[in-house]
């Protein structure tokens, strides 16, 4: 009985620790990208250099803030469902931020896939543009839901400061 009441105890610290101690802050922002090598695409995780900052903007005083840059004129795209998009080229190197919906990105000659789920883990890079890439990528968007999407291209269609972190789309507990 003594062992059980112990027990008891020792899980409510626990709980009570993990409900007042948040999780740590990220570091760093790590996202799918969708990028080139030898003229082919592929799909690796990405590490972007800037580091998470503390914010200090009204609305978010506090919060977790990672920078992505200067972009350019951002697009707010309407996908249907069951669409494919076919194979392209990114028409620049962007941002993608899939708001809802769900979008598988192969690559041709390749087993690589990455299947982006809107929402939280929705943020990817498309990087694999007509001059480093000759066929580009596919695009599906299977579900049975319209998806949302909001492109966001670089300044200048540069390529973010990164560091690869491996092959192949980033894993859920990469996500920040």
């Amino acid at each position: 009985m003594m062992l059980l009441v112990l027990l008891f105890t020792l899980l409510q610290l626990l709980f009570t620790t993990m409900a007042t101690n948040p999780s740590p802050k990220p570091r760093y922002l790590n996202l799918t990208a969708i990028s080139a090598k030898n003229g082919a695409s592929t799909i690796e995780c990405w590490r972007l250099a800037s580091p998470f900052k503390t914010a200090s903007d009204a609305g978010v005083s506090g919060a977790s803030l990672a920078q992505l840059g200067k972009t350019g004129s951002t697009s707010y795209t309407l996908i249907p469902a069951r669409f494919d998009g076919g194979l392209h080229n990114a028409p620049t190197v962007q941002y993608v931020a899939f708001l809802s919906g769900t979008a598988v990105v192969s690559v041709p000659g390749s087993r690589q896939a990455a299947t982006i789920k809107g929402g939280r883990d929705g943020l990817i890079i498309a990087a694999d543009t007509a001059d480093v890439s000759k066929q580009g990528h596919g695009t599906k968007y299977p579900s049975g839901e319209q998806t949302i999407a909001i492109q966001i291209p670089t300044e200048d269609g540069k390529v973010p400061a990164h560091t690869v972190l491996y092959a192949g789309p980033c894993r859920k507990e990469d996500s920040p």
